[in-house]
């Protein structure tokens, strides 16, 4: 069954909220990823590459809490009330594409359905009612 978790952009100071929620949840994260670790961290500006990508935090059975700053450079702006997606995340590819499909029905994609870089199978959209999905099928390796 998929599992649908909250994604949080936030203008730079997501490391600091993280911060906050985790001595409010407890617990610790499962994922830390910074702007200088991707593929194009090395043309960012200092300041960018210090900033967070991609954070988790679990805060309950099945649910995680995930964020990533938004990079003004790259022309992302946060605004109070579309400052979050649903992540929903499919149990294989042909879900992946279904929910992909049926959610931008009528909307508008963001980013395209395609391999990743941190090895998943992930697009972003808009619904037609305006709410923000973001679908990442991580493809379990064989036994």
């Amino acid at each position: 069954m998929a599992t649908v978790n909250p994604y949080l952009n936030f203008n730079g100071n997501t490391e600091a909220a993280f911060n906050f929620y985790k001595s409010v949840f407890g617990g610790e994260f499962v994922t830390l990823q910074r702007f200088k670790d991707t593929p194009h961290g090395e043309s960012m500006s200092a300041e960018d590459k210090e900033k967070i990508m991609h954070i988790a935090l679990p805060i309950g059975e099945g649910t995680i809490l995930m964020a990533t700053d938004a990079l003004e450079s790259m022309g992302q702006k946060v605004n109070p009330g579309d400052n979050f997606s649903l992540a929903i995340s499919p149990e294989s590819e042909e879900e992946a594409n279904r929910f992909f499909n049926s959610l931008s029905e009528g909307g508008k994609v963001t980013m395209p359905l395609e391999k990743m870089f941190w090895g998943a199978y992930f697009g972003m959209l808009t619904d037609k009612y305006g709410i923000q999905w973001m679908v990442n099928y991580d493809e379990k390796p064989a036994a």
